[in-house]
C-alpha cells in the first residue's frame, strides 16, 4: 500500500446507526513519533482498536507496517507491541515472572526468552525490582515494565494509549524519555494522550472530534494554523469570580481560571481594554492585562469545542 508504517485512508467504522469513525485519513512515517489527541468519544480507541487488528473496518483501507488490517489482522498483531492505559499486568505475578508469561504469549523462543527479559527490564530501568510484585510498585514503575512487555518481541510498531495516565511529572518525563529512545532506534509510536506538554514532544499530531480529523501537522503550525487571534493573561482579584464576567464579554471566545490569572481567549486585541474596564467597574481590582502566546492546549481547546466538522 505505502512505505508509511501506519496508513489510513478513509476509514470508517459503523456500529448500527451510530458512526464511531467517519472517513478518517492520516499517514505516520517510520521512525516517528505520532500524537493522536481528541477529547473522550472523539474515536480515537476505536481507530486504534481497527489499527491494531481487534477491530474489523465497515469500510476504507488502513495498513500496518504494510500489513491490510482488514484482510490480515493477525499479521498485524505480530509486528505491534500494544500499551494500554489499564494495566495489563498481573498484580499478584512478580516483575520478572510478568515478563515470562508475555514471552511465551509472543512465542518467543525459550533460548531467546531470558536475554529478552533482561534487556527490557534494563532498558525500562525495572531490573532493580524484578522480584517484586506488579501490584506492590509506583504506577509509574507499573507503566514502564507494561511498556517492557510491550517492546518484548521487537515490534517496529508500538501504540500507546494514554501511557502516563495517573503518572506523576517525573516518572512521565522518564517514560518520554524512553520513547525518545525507541524513536530514534527507528521504531514508530502512536501516542494518545491529554497532556499537552507531551503532544508538543511528537513530531506530528493528528486531532480527531466526533470521528473526524479535524486538524494535522507538526505542534508549530498547527499553533500558526488554529490558535484562536489573541490570548490574553488577566491578573485580578477574586478571579474565580470574575471569570462570570469575562465570560459574558463581548469578542471573548473562552477563558478559565489558571492559579491567581485568568486566560482569556479573545477575537481582537481591543478585548484588553474592554476587560480591564468591565471587570473594574464591576468592583474587581485589575492589575494587569497583557497578550501572551498561544499554546497547543489554546488548539485543543479551538478545536475540541468548536463547530462540528463539515
Amino acid at each position: 500500500m505505502s512505505e508509511a508504517a501506519i496508513l489510513c485512508r478513509d476509514l470508517v467504522k459503523r456500529f448500527g446507526a451510530f458512526t464511531a469513525v467517519d472517513r478518517v485519513s492520516f499517514e505516520v512515517k517510520p521512525g516517528t513519533v505520532f500524537g493522536f489527541l481528541g477529547p473522550n468519544g472523539s474515536g480515537k480507541s476505536t481507530t486504534i482498536r481497527m489499527l491494531c487488528g481487534l477491530l474489523l473496518p465497515t469500510s476504507g483501507r488502513a495498513a500496518v507496517g504494510g500489513v491490510d488490517v482488514a484482510r490480515n489482522p493477525e499479521g498485524v498483531k505480530r509486528q505491534i507491541g500494544y500499551m494500554s492505559q489499564r494495566f495489563s499486568l498481573y498484580q499478584d505475578l512478580t516483575v520478572r515472572e510478568n515478563l515470562e508469561f508475555y514471552a511465551g504469549v509472543y512465542r518467543i523462543p525459550r533460548r531467546e526468552r531470558q536475554a529478552r527479559i533482561e534487556e527490557v527490564m534494563t532498558r525500562t530501568g525495572v531490573i532493580a525490582d524484578a522480584g517484586t510484585l506488579a501490584g506492590d510498585m509506583s504506577v509509574g514503575v507499573r507503566q514502564r515494565l507494561a511498556l517492557g512487555a510491550a517492546l518484548l518481541h521487537r515490534p517496529a510498531i508500538v501504540f500507546l494509549d494514554e501511557p502516563t495516565s495517573g503518572v506523576d511529572p517525573i516518572s512521565r518525563r522518564r517514560f518520554w524519555t524512553l520513547i525518545g529512545e525507541l524513536s530514534a532506534e527507528g521504531i514508530t509510536a502512536l501516542v494518545t494522550t491529554h497532556h499537552m506538554d507531551e503532544a508538543q514532544r511528537c513530531d506530528e499530531l493528528v486531532l480527531m472530534r466526533t470521528g473526524r480529523v479535524v486538524a494535522r501537522g507538526t505542534p508549530a503550525d498547527l499553533i500558526v494554523a488554529h490558535a484562536p487571534p489573541v490570548i490574553l493573561s488577566v491578573r485580578c482579584d477574586r478571579p474565580q469570580e470574575a471569570l462570570a464576567i469575562v465570560q459574558k464579554t463581548s469578542g471573548v471566545r473562552r477563558a478559565a481560571v489558571r492559579g491567581v490569572r485568568l486566560h482569556v481567549a479573545a477575537e481582537d486585541d481591543g478585548l484588553a481594554e474592554r476587560l480591564d474596564a468591565e471587570l473594574t467597574s464591576a468592583g474587581h481590582a485589575c492589575t494587569e492585562v497583557r497578550r501572551i502566546g498561544a499554546t497547543l492546549e489554546d488548539v485543543f481547546m479551538e478545536l475540541a469545542m468548536g463547530e462540528a466538522p463539515p
